[in-house]
C-alpha cells in the first residue's frame, strides 16, 4: 500500500531509524530558516537512515506545523511549516516519517492550564518547580487535557500521511488531582490510599491507551503506534495490543546504563511485537547539543540490538534553525552503513534460548515502574558472562520451550504458579531459586515444594561463609568463601542433599563484638545449609543475584554457573573466550538457518557519571561448540560469506572463529 508517495512497512520495523528530537523554546528566533529539505533527506539517505521520527509538538508545548486548530500553540518563531516539509522530502527517498507528540509533558499546557496538572497527596503538582528550569510538570490524562489530546492527534493524522505514532511519556502516576479522586470514589477506591492510588493509576494509564489506539484506528488503520515510558516491562502486558511495536529507550550514558536493554528487550521480545532499541549520539543524554558518542559506543549499542534480534534506533536533535549536523550524520552513517551489510541475516530472527529468567519486576510496587530490581541485573550479567541463551519472562510465560528456569532472590510463588512450576518440574524442566523465591507471598513457608526445603526463617548470621566442594564448587577452592548478605536458613526435606554448608563466623558484628575492619572471620563451624539440591531443583539461600549486580563476588557466580552445568550439562552454546564476550543465537526459520553473534567491546568508567567505550579489543581463535538437532551444510562469516571449517562431535558442532573484531556474525545453514 501507498501513501504520502511512500510505501508502507508492514508492522516488522526498519533496521535504520533516527530519533529526531526538537524540544525548542520559545526564546530562540528564527526557528528553522536554515532548514533545507533536500539537505536534510539527503544527509539522512547519505546516512543510510530508512526512517526518522519528527515532531508535531514538543515538551515546551510547542507545534512545528501550520496548525488550523491550534495556532496560538504554533511555535511563535517556526519560520515554515517544518514538519510537513521534512515528511514530503523523506517520502521522496522512501524515508519512514512516525510522527511525535508529546502526552503527560507539555510546558505550555501546565501554564495556561493548572488545573490539569497532576497533583500529589499534599495537594502541590509534581515535577519541576515553579522556579526550577524545565518541562517536567506531569499532566492528568483523567483530565479534560485527554480531549485536547484526540483533537490534536485528530488534525495530525488528517493533515499529514502518518506513518507512525510515537507518543511520548505516557507511565502511571500518582495523582490526587479532583478528576482521578472523584473516578476513586466512583469506583469505591479510597484516594488517600497510596496503594488504592497507584492501582487506579495503571488502571488508568491503560484505558487511555486503549482509548487512544481505538480513537487513532477511526483515521489510520496502517499507522505504527507507541507509547513511550523509558522502559518496557510486565506492566505493558496487559495493553500489548494498543502498541504496533516497542520502541526500548535505553541510552547507556543518559541513567539507564549498559544492563537496561538486554533485560528490557529479552522481556519485550516474548510479547508478540517487534522491537527496536533506541540509543543517542549524544555523549551524556537527551538535549546534549553538540556532543558526540565514541564511535566504538555507538556501534556496539546498535550492533547489540541486532543480536538481541531488535532493530536501531539512534536519538538525536535538530538545531533550532533547522539546519542538520553534517558530523553527527557522519558517525551515524560509519555505524548504520554497517548495519546495512548485516541486514539480510537480521530479518525476521527469532532467539533460539533455553533459559527462562522470571522477573522480581512483575511483584514490585506500580510506583517502582522502570526500576530494574537488583536480582534481574544480577541475574542477566551471571548468563551473559557465561554466554548462555535466556528471555527475561514473567508468570503468565509460557515455560514449556525453555529446559531451566530461574527464579532470582524475590519471586513469590502464588498457588497458580505453583502449580505451573510444579507441571514444568514433572515435565523434565529444571529450576534455580534462591533466597526468598519460591516463598508464599506472606513469606510463611516454601509454597514451591519442588525445591525440597522448609523455612525456619532468617539465617541467624548477616554475613556468613560456604566451602564449596565436588561439582557446586567446581573451579574454586575448598576454603571458606564470603556471603555477605544475610539468607535464609532453612530444614532439607527428606531426599534433598546438602550441596554445600554454610559456616559461621564467631559471631555477628555489632558495636558490642566486632573484629577487624569488616565481617568477622569463620569460626570454621559447619552451622546451616547453604545450597540444596533435590532432583532436577537447586536452591541458595542467600540472595546470589542481587550482591552479584552490587559488587560481583565472582564465587557467586561460578557457584550459580556450576549450578546450571549440574542441571544443564549440554548447553546450547559453549564457547572459550573471556567473559567480557557476548554471544546470542537466532534462528533465521525461513532462510533455514541460524546466526550467531559474538561481539566484543568492554564499558569501562572513565569518567565519574557513566560507563562508555572507546578502543576495540580484538580477540584471536574462539573455540565454539553449539548443539545441534539438524544437519549443518556449511558455516559462514557473515556478511564477509567466508567459510569456516567445521567438526561434528556427539550432536555438537565445533568451529573455532579465527578473529572477533568487535562484532562477528557466523551464520550455521542447515541442509
Amino acid at each position: 500500500m501507498k501513501e504520502g508517495g511512500l510505501l508502507l512497512d508492514k508492522v516488522e520495523l526498519r533496521f535504520r531509524q533516527v530519533h529526531l528530537d526538537f524540544h525548542t523554546s520559545e526564546h530562540i528566533v528564527n526557528v528553522g530558516t536554515d532548514f533545507d529539505p533536500e539537505e536534510f533527506a539527503s544527509m539522512l539517505e547519505k546516512a543510510h537512515v530508512d526512517s526518522v521520527t519528527c515532531f508535531a509538538r514538543c515538551h515546551h508545548g510547542w507545534i512545528y506545523f501550520n496548525t488550523k486548530l491550534f495556532p496560538e500553540r504554533r511555535h511563535p518563531h517556526l519560520a515554515r511549516d517544518l514538519l510537513k516539509e521534512q515528511i514530503e522530502s523523506c517520502h521522496e527517498r522512501n524515508i519512514r516519517v512516525p510522527i511525535y507528540t508529546t502526552v503527560q509533558w507539555d510546558h505550555y499546557t501546565a501554564n495556561e492550564h493548572p488545573e490539569w496538572l497532576v497533583l500529589d497527596e499534599h495537594g502541590c503538582p509534581t515535577g519541576t518547580g515553579l522556579y526550577e528550569p524545565g518541562f517536567y510538570r506531569n499532566l492528568c490524562v483523567n483530565s479534560p487535557y485527554r480531549d485536547f489530546l484526540k483533537v490534536h492527534v485528530k488534525e495530525i493524522l488528517q493533515t499529514f500521511p502518518v506513518d507512525g505514532l510515537f507518543l511520548d511519556i505516557v507511565r502511571p502516576l500518582d495523582c490526587s488531582c479532583r478528576y482521578c479522586r472523584t473516578g476513586m470514589e466512583a469506583e469505591g477506591l479510597e484516594s488517600s490510599n497510596l496503594q488504592a492510588r497507584w492501582k487506579y493509576a495503571v488502571k488508568t494509564i491503560n484505558a487511555f491507551k486503549i482509548e487512544m489506539t481505538d480513537f487513532i484506528r477511526q483515521f489510520n488503520e496502517d499507522c505504527t503506534i507507541f507509547y513511550n515510558s523509558g522502559h518496557v516491562g510486565p506492566m505493558q502486558r496487559s495493553t500489548v495490543s494498543a502498541y504496533t511495536h516497542f520502541e526500548i529507550e535505553s541510552l547507556p550514558s543518559g541513567g539507564w546504563g549498559y544492563m537496561h536493554f538486554p533485560v528490557a528487550v529479552r522481556y519485550a521480545r516474548n510479547l508478540g511485537v517487534d522491537c527496536l532499541g533506541m540509543t543517542g549520539k549524544f555523549h551524556t543524554s537527551w538535549g546534549d547539543f553538540h556532543s558526540f558518542k565514541n564511535k566504538r559506543a555507538l556501534e556496539f549499542e546498535c550492533f547489540r540490538m541486532l543480536a538481541l534480534a531488535a532493530k536501531c534506533s539512534i536519538g538525536d536533535q535538530l538545531h533550532p534553525s533547522g539546519r542538520i549536523c553534517q558530523a553527527t550524520y557522519k558517525l551515524i552513517g560509519e555505524v548504520y552503513s554497517q548495519i546495512k551489510k548485516k541486514e539480510p541475516w537480521c530479518k525476521s530472527t527469532r532467539p533460539l534460548s533455553e533459559i527462562g529468567v522470571l522477573t522480581p519486576e512483575e511483584f514490585m510496587e506500580s510506583s517502582s515502574f522502570g526500576q530494574l530490581p537488583p536480582a534481574i541485573i544480577g541475574a542477566a550479567r551471571m548468563l551473559q558472562e557465561g554466554f548462555h541463551q535466556f528471555e527475561i519472562i514473567d508468570s503468565a510465560s509460557d515455560l514449556s520451550r525453555f529446559k531451566v528456569l530461574i527464579l532470582p532472590d524475590n519471586i513469590p510463588v502464588s498457588p497458580d504458579l505453583a502449580r505451573k512450576l510444579g507441571k514444568f518440574i514433572a515435565d523434565g524442566g529444571s529450576v534455580i531459586a534462591s533466597y526468598e523465591s519460591g516463598l508464599s507471598n506472606d513469606k510463611t513457608d516454601f509454597a514451591f515444594k519442588e525445591l525440597g526445603v522448609k523455612l525456619k526463617g532468617h539465617a541467624p548470621y548477616s554475613t556468613d561463609y560456604i566451602v564449596p566442594k565436588e561439582e557446586i564448587g567446581k573451579g574454586l577452592p575448598e576454603t571458606e568463601h564470603v556471603m555477605y548478605t544475610r539468607g535464609l536458613e532453612v530444614e532439607p526435606e527428606q531426599g534433598s542433599q546438602v550441596l554445600a554448608y554454610v559456616v559461621a563466623p564467631y559471631f555477628d558484628r555489632t558495636y558490642k563484638h566486632f573484629c577487624s575492619h569488616r565481617q568477622t572471620p569463620s569460626s570454621g563451624k559447619l552451622s546451616y545449609p547453604g545450597i540444596i539440591r533435590n532432583g532436577r531443583t537447586i536452591y541458595f539461600v542467600h540472595p546470589i543475584f542481587s550482591q552479584y549486580h552490587k559488587n560481583a563476588p565472582s564465587w557467586y557466580k561460578k557457584l550459580f554457573l556450576n549450578a546450571l552445568d549440574i542441571l544443564l550439562p549440554e548447553p546450547l552454546v559453549s564457547v572459550e573466550a573471556p567473559s567480557t564476550t557476548l554471544v546470542t543465537l537466532n534462528e533465521q526459520k525461513f532462510e533455514n538457518r541460524w546466526i550467531l553473534h559474538l561481539l566484543h567491546y568492554i564499558p569501562e568508567r572513565r569518567g565519574q557519571d557513566f560507563d562508555t567505550i572507546e578502543d576495540l579489543i580484538p580477540l584471536f581463535s574462539l573455540k565454539i561448540s553449539l548443539r545441534v538437532s539438524n544437519k549443518v551444510r556449511e558455516v559462514l562469516r557473515v556478511p564477509e560469506e567466508d567459510p569456516l571449517d567445521f567438526e561434528v562431535k556427539n550432536n555438537r558442532i565445533e568451529f573455532t572463529l579465527p578473529k572477533l573484531e568487535g562484532h562477528q556474525m557466523v551464520a550455521l545453514n542447515f541442509t
